[in-house]
């Protein structure tokens, strides 16, 4: 990754990637938040793979498209904590504002990174649409047993510190103050695109029907036969390229540009 920005003191890793040619006006820009690795290294949720994935946005949609590593994955400094993860998406958001000549902003983000993206959407006014892929509705499920979940967390190397975290309490409370079902509800007319495989082992299709419920506005779509890696899938990019050029499309019908 290439380039480095700041999120409570921690160095963060992203890869910002730029379209040949820029929008004269209105230039879209998008964000993308990775999920939760599964292993040492991430593996099939690699954030290594989405360098690649903005590459690909910039040169076939247009977009200026930032993606990024949160704090504990892959070079990027800090701990993983579930806040710290949704101040990561933030300084994400921060960061492409400030450096890029971006007219309206956009996230994507895969499982974890999913539901942090609509929670970031549901009180940041920037952003005007959120894709979400294969979120979960909410973390009950790592809040229901805290401790496992940092275990493997020190395991797959994305708490690095011996002493972190200071109050394994406080810790486990941002668990279950993450909702992305609840933050769903609080969109206000922005656009939200659910994709979401059937045959998802990690996070069952019911978490997104679920947000869907909450979100009247949201376009649901299901993946037959999908697992939870739909990053490699390429009918979910397919679907989610498809958005992006929709969303650009109505960018520059609302603005006459």
């Amino acid at each position: 990754m290439d380039r480095r920005f700041e999120v409570d003191g921690n160095q963060l890793a992203g890869h910002l990637a730029v379209p040949a040619r820029l929008q004269s006006r209105c230039q879209p820009g998008v964000v993308i938040a990775h999920g939760f690795p599964a292993e040492v290294g991430g593996g099939a949720n690699s954030t290594k793979s989405f360098p690649e994935l903005a590459d690909r946005i910039a040169s076939e949609v247009g977009w200026i498209a930032f993606a990024y590593a949160s704090r504990g994955v892959d070079e990027s400094e800090g701990d993983f904590s579930l806040a710290g993860w949704l101040r990561d998406v933030r300084g994400a958001v921060d960061y492409l504002a400030e450096s890029a000549s971006c007219d309206a902003l956009w996230l994507i983000g895969f499982g974890t990174g999913g539901a942090l993206a609509i929670a970031e959407a549901a009180d940041d006014d920037r952003i005007r649409g959120v894709a979400a892929i294969c979120a979960p509705a909410d973390f009950q499920d790592w809040a229901a047993n805290p401790r496992k979940l940092l275990v493997l967390a020190r395991a797959i190397g994305i708490i690095r510190s011996p002493d972190f975290p200071p109050s394994v309490d406080r810790w486990a409370a941002e668990l279950r103050a993450v909702r992305a079902i609840d933050s769903a509800a609080r969109l206000d007319l922005r656009d939200l695109l659910l994709i979401h495989g059937s045959d998802d082992e990690v996070v069952p299709v019911f978490d997104s029907r679920a947000l869907d419920d909450a979100y009247a506005g949201a376009d649901l779509r299901i993946v037959p036969g999908g697992t939870h890696h739909l990053r490699h899938d390429p009918r979910a990019i397919a679907v989610l390229l498809g958005w992006l050029d929709r969303q650009k499309a109505m960018l520059l019908a609302d603005t006459g540009a």
